[in-house]
């Protein structure tokens, strides 16, 4: 379940308040700033500070190839 197009527009990272970027086949929220992943389940983001993961570098670099491949979406568009 893909999250709906005029939700993504406010979506917005709960630590930073900066955006982030959507990649539906996985299905999460990545922020790459601070390298915090969080899950999307059955269409509903989940935003809480606490249930975040910390992402490494290997996988940060994987999720930045793909955004720049245009995977992802950026949310705040």
């Amino acid at each position: 379940m893909t999250l709906d197009a005029a939700l993504l527009k406010i979506l917005a990272c709960p630590v930073d308040k900066g955006s982030l970027l959507y990649f539906a086949d996985e299905p999460s929220l990545y922020n790459p700033r601070l390298r915090r992943r969080y899950r999307v389940s059955s269409g509903i983001p989940d935003l809480l500070v606490n249930a975040a993961e910390t992402i490494g570098a290997d996988e940060h670099a994987r999720l930045m190839t793909r955004a720049e491949a245009g995977e992802a979406v950026p949310t705040l568009g």
